[in-house]
């Protein structure tokens, strides 16, 4: 079993920067992959960013160049650093984690909203 719990989100203006935090806990050792993933209202969630056991990153276009995901061993803590953000950013962010070759974890996801 694997938790994961979101922190970070909140209200930003436009152009501005957040940083969440995912503090995974249990069996971290497993973890192969984990990733953000987010949801804006009346959407289906999407995959923003990933990152693999050997530290290889994937980003949606959307975000290419503005956000950047990390994953400190360590402090079993998954970042997701967003820069310039946008209107379009906002959304409800959820991290991600995949145990074994199937197993998925959810966090309980955490608002983000960029004002105009």
């Amino acid at each position: 079993q694997v938790q994961l719990v979101e922190f970070g989100g909140g209200l930003v203006q436009a152009g501005g920067s957040l940083r969440l935090s995912c503090a995974a806990s249990g069996n971290t050792p497993s973890i192969n992959l984990m990733a953000w993933y987010r949801q804006a209202p009346g959407e289906q969630r999407e995959l923003v960013a990933k990152i693999s056991s050997t530290s290889t990153t994937d980003y949606v276009a959307a975000v290419k160049g503005r956000f950047t995901i990390s994953r400190d061993y360590a402090k079993n803590t998954l970042y997701l650093q967003m820069n310039s953000l946008k209107p379009e950013d906002t959304a409800v962010y959820y991290c991600y984690a995949r145990v074994y070759v199937a197993n998925n974890y959810w966090g309980q996801g955490t608002q983000v909203t960029v004002s105009s």
